[in-house]
């Protein structure tokens, strides 16, 4: 969008912008910076394998879910984040919907209506319950004698 090069806002680098007055419906998919004033009505989710990050700016709304590795929200998200890296839940930052994450940060200010849940506790699932452990094995020692 910006002829091959970069640019910067709020210290990310931006290759997409959707502006103020932009209303994108349907699902959409980016590498790269991506800059959000506007509203997007859809998931909106990184190319896998690539470099992305997600900046929605204070007037941005976005109605869907988002799956990116980096993710700063600063504007108003209905749906729930997927941040595989990390997540910043900036000052006027309004979700409502669950927030999963590895890293996140979460400004004074900012509304979460939803769940904020650990990837990495996802992801280590305690095991079922043995019912030959140690209390069985005990059971069994019992009856025996």
């Amino acid at each position: 969008m910006f002829k091959g090069k970069s640019t910067q806002r709020d210290g990310f680098a931006i290759d997409t912008l959707i502006g103020p007055d932009v209303v994108v419906r349907g699902d959409l998919e980016f590498s790269g910076g991506l800059y959000v004033e506007g509203r997007i009505v859809g998931k909106v989710q990184a190319a896998a394998g690539k470099p992305a990050s997600l900046i929605l700016s204070e007037n941005g709304v976005i109605e869907g879910e988002i799956h990116a590795p980096v993710v700063v929200i600063n504007g108003e998200l209905t749906g729930d984040v997927h941040a595989s890296e990390r997540i910043e839940l900036a000052p006027k930052a309004r979700v409502q919907g669950n927030v999963h994450y590895a890293v996140v940060e979460m400004s004074a200010g900012a509304q979460l209506t939803g769940r904020l849940v650990h990837a990495q506790a996802q992801a280590k699932a305690l095991p079922a319950p043995d019912a030959a452990g140690p209390a069985g094995a005990r059971a069994s020692a019992a009856a025996k004698a």
